[in-house]
């Protein structure tokens, strides 16, 4: 009767131990991850809703082959409209009825903007934004919060420098979006040319995301005969920028900002005859150079596509990015292991080094608990013909 007893008790201690291994917050089981995220499907920036086409498509595949850990990952993704307002409904729908465990890859630097108090209150994770602002990678005050592409401003000191030691005297027109994603890239190149922004810079006009076109904008900074263009627009506005200097018969040194560097969603729309020559800078594989076809990451995500989202164009930019935001989703999620708390997922998403085969060589995946900017590295790019061409080194664009 001891010895029955003994084998009792040593199995409902080893039962203890093992539930005790796992640690769940809202939004996790034994059989599922729910994860929210907030795309515009429609409004003026609708063109990036195939980021949540894909994120969806991803963690379909991850499903298909057994989930993560055995749970299947459930994707919540609600259309934002590229609206704060919205963003802040639908975000508090994702955390207070859908009771998600994290809020991945929102769009937009004023959605965000609007959702990060909130989420930071709240103490649900908003990783991996969809948007370079600088506000995004601030661990003092945002603790819950983490970027994932390169910072706006970073990206900008990078064109500044091209413009210094390329066109040291140019005179330079400047078309911006009138919010945090276009401020902050006037701060970066006001890092870079100082005293000599006030200078060289002859136009800088705003734009609101509600406007129904900016060509009259275009036609102003013109009036000033700029030398170089820099356009740092959203996809829809940026097609709309290319087409018009086209139309103008003006031909500056034309930047365009990384956000609308996309040949489907921009470069096409706007005429690949007018878009030639234009300067850019990214961090992946450009889905549309042939010098990229045999890579691994690269066939892997076509094979992709084929199996789960046939239909949409190759040549667009945002499904590659999305797709790599989810594969590094899909990597922090493995590592919490049985431990699918809120505060492990940020212990993991602060310590990550990876090497992604779908980036740049030499591009990384990095982040520590006080830089929780992941990816800084970019390369300065050019449109010739039909694909953009990569030029010069790979630039750390780490913000002090």
């Amino acid at each position: 009767m001891l010895q029955i007893l003994l084998i009792i008790s040593v199995i409902l201690l080893s039962a203890g131990g093992a539930s005790a291994q796992k640690k769940y917050d809202p939004g996790v089981s034994d059989t599922e991850i729910k994860i929210g995220n907030l795309v515009p499907y429609s409004g003026p920036a609708s063109s990036y809703g195939i980021g949540g086409k894909t994120h969806a498509a991803f963690f379909k595949m991850i499903n298909d082959n057994g989930g993560i850990g055995g749970r299947k990952v459930n994707l919540i993704s609600y259309d934002d409209a590229y609206s704060p307002p919205k963003a802040v409904e639908q975000v508090r729908k994702l955390v207070e009825s859908d009771e998600v465990f994290l809020v991945f890859q929102t769009l937009g630097t004023a959605s965000n903007v609007a959702i990060q108090k909130y989420l930071n209150q709240k103490k649900v994770p908003q990783l991996f934004v969809a948007t370079g602002a600088a506000r995004f990678g601030d661990p003092k005050h945002y603790p819950w919060t983490i970027g994932f592409v390169p910072t706006y401003r970073a990206e900008a000191r990078i064109y500044a420098t091209y413009i210094d030691q390329n066109h040291p005297n140019a005179k330079i027109g400047i078309i911006y979006q009138n919010d945090d994603f276009g401020k902050d890239y006037l701060l970066g190149l006001k890092d870079v040319l100082g005293d000599k922004y006030g200078r060289m810079v002859v136009s800088e006009v705003p734009y609101e995301v509600g406007f129904p076109t900016i060509e009259s904008q275009v036609v102003a900074i013109k009036s000033a005969n700029p030398d170089i263009l820099i356009d740092i627009t959203t996809p829809k506005f940026a097609a709309q920028v290319i087409k018009k200097v086209a139309e103008l018969g003006w031909h500056p040194v034309h930047i365009v900002a990384s956000t609308s560097a996309s040949i489907g969603a921009v470069l096409k729309p706007a005429g690949m005859e007018n878009a030639q020559g234009i300067l850019s800078a990214y961090y992946q594989m450009d889905v549309t150079d042939p010098q990229w076809d045999s890579a691994p990451g690269m066939k892997a995500y076509r094979a992709f596509l084929d199996k789960y989202l046939p239909d949409i164009d190759r040549t667009q930019s945002a499904p590659f990015a999305a797709y790599n935001a989810s594969m590094v989703l899909a990597e922090v999620l493995k590592r919490c292991g049985d431990d699918l708390t809120r505060e492990n997922v940020m212990k993991q998403v602060t310590n990550l080094d990876l090497a992604l085969d779908t980036l740049l060589p030499s591009v990384r995946v990095k982040t520590s608990p006080t830089d929780y900017f992941p990816i800084e590295q970019l390369q300065m790019m050019r449109f010739t013909r039909d694909h953009w061409q990569m030029f010069g080194p790979v630039i750390d664009t780490h913000l002090d």
